[in-house]
C-alpha cells in the first residue's frame, strides 16, 4: 500500500543520481521523481509503505553527505497531494485562492500536505523549483474560511523550516488567475 511519501534534494546534481540509485536499491518505493531542479539542485520523491519510504530517505540521507539541501517523510499522505505534483487538477468552480511559497520543494510539499489535512479545500497545483530559482510554491481553492485555515496550517509546516517565503488568500479572485496560461 503506497501511503506514505518521502524526498530527498540535493545541492549537487552529480550526487543526486548517486542517491536516487541507492535509495531504490535500499528499500521497496516507486519512483515519482528524480530529476535536475532549479537552480543547479536535484530531487527525488519517493513514494511506499511508511517503513520502506522512511528506510530509503535515510539511506539517501547517510550518503547525501555535504549535498543535503532538504528532505521529508510524510506518513498518510493525502491523495490530491500527488494529484497536484502531477498537475492532473481540474477545477470546475473556483472560489477563494490561497498561495503558500516557500524556499524548497520538500517544505512545500510538506506545506501542501499540512493545508489538505487542515481544511476543506481542493489543491490545484503543487509547483515544484522549475524556472522558481528553487523554490516551490502551492496553489488551493475553497471557501474563505477554509482556505485561510489551509493557508495557515501550511505556513507554519514551511515556518518550522525556516523557509516561508511568503502566503496570500484571495476571496474573491478573478478566474483568469486560475488559467492554465499562469
Amino acid at each position: 500500500m503506497l501511503n506514505a511519501i518521502g524526498g530527498v534534494e540535493l545541492s549537487s546534481i552529480a550526487k543526486g543520481y548517486q542517491v536516487a540509485d541507492h535509495m531504490l536499491k535500499t528499500s521497496d518505493v516507486k519512483l515519482i521523481l528524480s530529476r535536475s531542479i532549479c537552480p543547479g539542485k536535484y530531487l527525488i520523491l519517493i513514494s511506499g509503505d511508511v517503513g520502506e519510504v522512511n528506510a530509503s530517505v535515510e539511506a539517501g540521507i547517510s550518503i547525501a553527505s555535504y549535498c543535503l539541501a532538504d528532505n521529508f517523510v510524510i506518513p498518510n499522505i493525502h491523495e490530491d497531494v500527488l494529484k497536484a505534483i502531477e498537475n492532473t487538477v481540474i477545477i470546475e468552480e473556483p472560489r477563494a485562492l490561497g498561495v503558500i511559497e516557500a524556499f524548497s520543494v520538500s517544505a512545500i510539499i510538506e506545506a501542501a500536505d499540512a493545508a489538505v489535512k487542515a481544511a476543506d479545500v481542493k489543491l490545484i497545483e503543487i509547483r515544484l523549483a522549475m524556472a522558481l530559482g528553487g523554490k516551490g510554491f502551492v496553489t488551493m481553492t475553497g471557501s474563505v474560511a477554509s482556505v485561510e485555515t489551509a493557508v495557515n496550517a501550511g505556513a507554519m509546516a514551511v515556518s518550522k523550516k525556516g523557509l516561508l517565503v511568503d502566503k496570500v488568500i484571495i476571496p474573491n479572485p478573478r478566474k483568469e488567475l486560475f488559467s492554465e496560461n499562469i
